[in-house]
């Protein structure tokens, strides 16, 4: 990158008795209406999905980076970031697309960029922070499933995951890693002046550069929530996406559309079905 040498994060290969999901704390948080009032320049990337592919194949993935920075090419590229996180190998080969991008990288915080996408974030040589938004840290989270010989295997396999996050943070910020570590431990919401203040951030968003639409988008949330759901339940990613592609045919309607705005007809059908496997799933 132009401006900082940031450090690569390395990920090694999944093991099978777990899965990176989203935090039903940060689900709670994520307004997906939240976005950019001024979207859909050339050289402007906008994450406004959960990172990694979801069961209908939207979500942020390396795959559509990487193809959105070959396209930009060797020129300024801006990120548009509302995310609740997701999968954390996913946003770790996200971050070190954009660390070795050759010209400058601009990180836009427009709602929340938490988990994986708060190691997203880090990979701007600016960090902006909307009003109202939020990092949030924690440390490597999974649903894992197996006998206690499998979940000892997995509180070892993620320490390194751990270890390498604590390091980013602490590079960014100058704070100690063991202040770090605490604040993934406490699994941290860090609000816009506070993560200015610490070093998350290097700045902060006009208001008006930022625009909320509490419609838009809602069937996304629901439908994050619902996976999420189903990843608790012990569903693996390839058995959630045949339940909910069984659900609706493969094709959601308006869930696929991140921009719908649910309103009578199909869309109100669709919501409802969603919210009762939701309450379903609750129960």
């Amino acid at each position: 990158m132009s401006l900082l040498k940031l450090p690569e994060i390395k990920a090694d290969a999944r093991i099978a008795t777990t899965q990176f999901d989203l935090r039903q704390d940060a689900l709670d948080t994520w307004e997906p209406g939240v976005r950019a009032a001024a979207d859909g320049d050339a050289k402007t990337i906008s994450m406004y999905a959960p990172i990694g592919q979801t069961w209908d194949g939207e979500g942020v993935t390396a795959r559509r980076i990487g193809a959105a920075l070959r396209a930009i090419g060797d020129h300024d590229v801006t990120v548009n970031l509302n995310s609740p996180g997701g999968d954390f190998f996913e946003g770790v080969a996200i971050y070190n697309l954009l660390r070795m991008h050759s010209a400058k990288v601009t990180v836009n915080v427009m709602g929340i960029a938490a988990s994986a996408a708060s190691v997203i974030a880090m990979a701007g040589d600016e960090i902006n922070m909307g009003e109202g938004s939020h990092l949030m840290i924690h440390n490597a989270w999974v649903v894992a499933a197996g006998n206690r010989h499998d979940m000892a295997e997995a509180a070892a396999y993620l320490e390194p995951f751990d270890n390498a996050m604590r390091d980013l943070y602490a590079e960014r910020t100058g704070l100690d890693a063991k202040v770090i570590a605490k604040m993934m431990d406490d699994e941290t919401f860090i609000g816009a002046s506070d993560a200015v203040e610490k070093g998350f951030a290097t700045g902060k968003l006009d208001r008006a550069a930022v625009k909320k639409d509490a419609k838009a988008a809602q069937h996304m949330k629901v439908l994050a929530t619902v996976e999420s759901s189903l990843a608790k339940s012990g569903l693996s990613r390839a058995a959630r996406r045949e339940t909910l592609n069984a659900l609706f045919n493969g094709k959601p309607g308006a869930a696929v559309n991140p921009d719908a705005t649910p309103g009578a007809g199909n869309d109100t059908q669709v919501e409802a079905s969603l919210q009762n496997l939701l309450n379903t799933l609750k129960g």
